[in-house]
């Protein structure tokens, strides 16, 4: 089993950024990719970004050019938010998949806000 724990949330104004992290802890070695998704109220949840344990990097079309992610050690991946926008509002969650597809996690967090608002 691995466990994640999200953290950097926040309220932002638009044009702002903000760093979300996530740590895993558990059967860190099972792990081949790690990223995010968000979920916006009412909507289904949709991918932002993921790293593979070589450090290939993926991107969702609405973060492509906005968003960074990076890996800071074997367990613990980060997310940079620049430019961020009022559509950018959602519920976001880290997930570790243990391969091959980079982009599917088995396994959650349990979420961190993002609020982007004036």
């Amino acid at each position: 089993q691995v466990q994640l724990v999200e953290s950097g949330g926040g309220l932002v104004q638009p044009g702002g950024s903000l760093r979300l992290s996530c740590a895993a802890s558990g059967s860190i070695a099972s792990i081949d990719s790690m990223g995010w998704y968000l979920q916006a109220p009412g909507k289904q949840r949709e991918f932002v970004a993921a790293i593979s344990r070589r450090g290939i990097k993926y991107y969702g079309a609405t973060v492509k050019g906005r968003f960074t992610i990076s890996r800071i050690n074997a367990n613990t991946v980060v997310l940079q938010m620049l430019s961020l926008k009022a559509e950018d509002t959602a519920l976001y969650y880290c997930g570790a998949g243990r391969g091959p597809a980079a982009t599917e996690f088995d396994y959650w967090g349990q979420g961190t806000q993002v609020t982007v608002s004036s």
